[in-house]
């Protein structure tokens, strides 16, 4: 009887670990520029509000003027972003997919592409549910190769969120920390085990090699959930993003040395940046590792913004040989991938990487990955300051008891 039943446990177990945790991110290396954010947010996570007025936009660039038929599929996703088990009439009201029919042809510009977009909700498709949800895209019908895929949050208001950040820490002294701490004020909404019912997701600067799951409360009350002093909510400060402006064709922007026409297309040589963790902390404005696509005088960014090749550099005298180094930014999805991990040149002392960008302003950061780990540090190159002005996202996710999905109850962005 025992060997029967290992096989089919196996296969189940086997099923459950390969179940596909979704991210922002592109498949198809033509695609380029994917965003998503609501309608009126430049700067904004995509975090829309349920049965509100809220819409948000996926858009990208395909690097040609040629013909595709694009379409899109909505799937509800759980708190750790992997497909619930809800239907999807439970979900959606409408259709579950539909057709992109709105594309621009780049106007003037070296490299060609055209400009998709599309909106949820909109007349064929609205959210009933609150939760996380991830959009597929694809071509010509194959929903199962996706050459793209966005993530986007529906929250439904139900608890209050009050949070604060700290430099002074239990865990060191040296300033190099900031300590999250928030409390949950339920104001009659019903929560029979907070314990068992309550999930908590904090992200940094919408970073998820650092984010922060599975803590459970300090303190509990009737009305209120404390999370304070939880060792798990001390992050790495780091500091504040570098920062570029390509915005010109003409004269180089903030952090460019120089602006290059290499027949046909333009480049951008970026200021040499330095290994400095031994800097006092000077405070500067930044966006957080966010982008923003804009060419200065344009009608139309979305199809007049031209594409350049942008030359990152770090000169060091040493590599560093117990790790890897990656450019961080939104510019990439806060991905940890080939297409920013930098390159060491010992003839030339330095690392460097080439990135296809559209025009616009851009955040990044260096972020040292330790061999053997997959959570970043910037302090290698920038140093660590608690000053630093970063970004946290509290997400808080319901589960009553019987429930089949995680809704988001609330969410709080603390700076």
């Amino acid at each position: 009887m025992k060997k029967q039943l290992l096989l089919p446990l196996l296969i189940l177990g086997l099923t459950a670990s390969a179940q596909t945790i979704y991210r922002t991110q592109i498949f198809n290396p033509n695609i380029k520029t994917l965003q998503i954010g609501v309608v009126g947010t430049k700067l904004g996570l995509p975090i829309m509000q349920l049965s509100s007025s809220d819409v948000m936009q996926v858009s990208f660039d395909e690097m040609s003027h040629e013909a595709h038929a694009y379409g899109y599929k909505v799937i509800h996703c759980d708190a750790d972003w992997t497909a619930s088990d809800l239907v999807s009439t439970e979900y959606l009201s409408g259709f579950t997919s539909g057709n992109i029919t709105t594309d621009t042809l780049s106007l003037n510009t070296t490299y060609l592409y055209t400009h998709y977009a599309f909106l949820l909700p909109n007349e064929d498709m609205s959210f009933k549910l609150s939760g996380n949800y991830v959009v597929l895209i694809y071509e010509d019908n194959q929903v199962d190769k996706p050459i793209a895929q966005a993530c986007f949050s529906v929250v439904e208001p139900q608890i209050g969120i009050s949070a604060t950040v700290r430099g002074n820490t239990d865990s060191e002294f040296s300033g190099k920390s900031q300590q999250l701490d928030f409390d949950l004020a339920l104001n009659g909404y019903q929560v029979r085990d907070a314990i068992s019912e309550i999930k908590v997701v904090v992200r940094q600067n919408n970073r998820t090699d650092n984010q922060v799951t599975g803590i459970k409360p300090t303190y509990l009350a009737s009305s209120k959930l404390s999370y304070v002093n939880n060792a798990a909510l001390i992050f790495e400060g780091g500091y504040e993003y570098h920062r570029f402006d390509i915005s010109s064709v003409y004269a180089a922007g903030e952090g460019v040395e120089r602006i290059v026409y290499t027949q046909p297309h333009y480049e951008a040589v970026l200021t040499n940046d330095k290994v400095k963790t031994t800097q006092i902390y000077q405070a500067y404005q930044d966006v957080n590792g966010k982008f923003v696509i804009n060419l200065q005088g344009a009608e139309n960014n979305n199809a007049e913004a031209d594409y350049m090749l942008v030359h990152f550099n770090l000169p060091t005298t040493q590599p560093f040989f117990d790790g890897q180094l990656y450019l961080g930014g939104e510019f990439n999805y806060n991905q940890l991938d080939d297409a920013v991990r930098l390159k060491y040149d010992g003839k030339t002392e330095s690392y460097s990487q080439t990135a296809l960008l559209k025009q616009g302003g851009y955040n990044y950061q260096y972020w040292f990955v330790p061999k053997g780990e997959q959570k970043a540090s910037a302090q290698r190159v920038d140093g660590s300051y608690w000053q630093t002005g970063n970004e946290y996202t509290i997400y808080v996710y319901h589960r009553p008891w019987g429930a089949r999905y995680d809704k988001l109850v609330g969410v709080k962005i603390v700076n």
